[in-house]
């Protein structure tokens, strides 16, 4: 086997070896660990935007990153932030890394002679609150879903699933007010940055400052000029016109005229050309006959 390099100047990621023959991960765990090593810190990717972007299935992709947290080149860390929110912030690392606890979460004590009891205190007995987050109810999680399909075609607002549903109750309360998922993608998308450094920030400003208001549930958007109550014609102020008021004023719309309209609509089209036509011949005439003067 003959191996041909090139020499590259930049857009390129150097890799160890030990990591492109380590035997102990499939080739496809290996050709997902060198996709990720190859993106740019700070971006934010999760298994089923892998699988999306790929020919390989999720079932594929969550088998692969299976394999690579095992052999320790793939971890996900669960962070709480100070509002009290739940992050997952994923780790990708060219070397194996020894498996440690995830931060914040204290390890088990251990147990006294004879007795199945530990030093560390249970949830229940410590008095606080758990440290996982209430599971989102069927509302959170539709509008959580709603989210990740609006911003699916957009990398730049790539969400994963623990933000979506952090933005869920912003979401939901556009959909109670009747926004429809065009609606929100329009209001979500249109005249974005070019470059997005926080897109849960990006998004959860738009979702507040883009507040649609409350619709009446029947009640018809407000036409942008008045009808008359009972012809629905045109007026200048809401209420009945003159005619339906009778007081005069109204005119009588002629039925089954369109044809002849439309005849004399034409005549006078044609007329236009010809005019024009004519003229631009007088135009060109008027500036050849000095050259053939000449």
């Amino acid at each position: 086997m003959r191996v041909h390099r090139s020499a590259h100047g930049r857009n390129f990621t150097v890799l160890p070896n030990a990591l492109l023959q380590d035997r102990r991960l499939s080739y496809t765990a290996r050709g997902l660990l060198v996709d990720l090593l190859s993106r740019p810190d700070g971006r934010r990717e999760d298994g089923r935007q892998m699988a999306d972007s790929s020919t390989q299935g999720r079932g594929t992709v969550r088998r692969a990153l299976k394999e690579l947290t095992a052999a320790g080149y793939y971890r996900v860390d669960t962070v709480r932030l100070p509002n009290g929110t739940v992050r997952s912030e994923a780790h990708v690392f060219d070397t194996p890394q020894q498996q440690r606890a995830a931060p914040g979460v204290a390890r088990p004590g251990a147990g006294e002679p004879g007795t199945d009891r530990t030093d560390t205190p249970s949830v229940e007995e410590s008095g606080k609150a758990p440290s996982h987050p209430d599971r989102p109810d069927d509302e959170a999680r539709a509008a959580a879903d709603t989210l990740l399909r609006v911003v699916r075609t957009e990398p730049r607002l790539w969400l994963g699933e623990a933000e979506a549903l952090a933005l869920a109750p912003l979401v939901a309360r556009w959909l109670e007010r009747g926004c429809t998922a065009s609606e929100l993608a329009r209001a979500m998308l249109d005249g974005l940055p070019g470059t997005v450094h926080s897109p849960v920030a990006v998004l959860r400003s738009r979702l507040e400052r883009k507040m649609p208001p409350h619709r009446v549930p029947g009640q018809r958007p407000a036409a942008r000029y008045a009808e008359c109550d009972r012809c629905h014609d045109p007026v200048p102020q809401r209420g009945i016109c003159r005619a339906c008021a009778g007081l005069g004023g109204g005119r009588a719309l002629a039925v089954g005229g369109g044809a002849t309209v439309a005849r004399k609509g034409a005549a006078r089209a044609r007329a236009a050309m010809c005019r024009g036509s004519l003229t631009a011949g007088l135009l060109s005439l008027s500036v050849a006959r000095p050259l053939t003067e000449r």
